[in-house]
């Protein structure tokens, strides 16, 4: 029988406004978003570490994460 005894998913995400906008209202929107998803991981108990980060000029900002696949065990994934 086979069991998951460890498992991640990496993934590159890009929060970013969706019509170009780059005001600095659009701006807080994305940050404010970005928080919002980081929130949604900790309130879900979904371990997660943020291998990457960047804000560019039009205030998008680009992630890499690698998080909990579903439920399963991370192992050493995470270390």
């Amino acid at each position: 029988m086979k069991r998951i005894k460890a498992a991640c998913i990496t993934q590159t995400l890009c929060f970013s406004n969706h019509d170009g906008e780059t005001t600095e209202y659009a701006k807080r929107m994305i940050v404010q978003e970005y928080d919002k998803y980081k929130a949604q991981l900790d309130k879900s108990g979904t371990k997660y570490k943020i291998l990457s980060e960047k804000t560019n000029e039009d205030g998008s900002i680009v992630v890499e994460i690698k998080k909990q696949y579903n439920t399963s065990p991370v192992g050493e994934y995470l270390n």
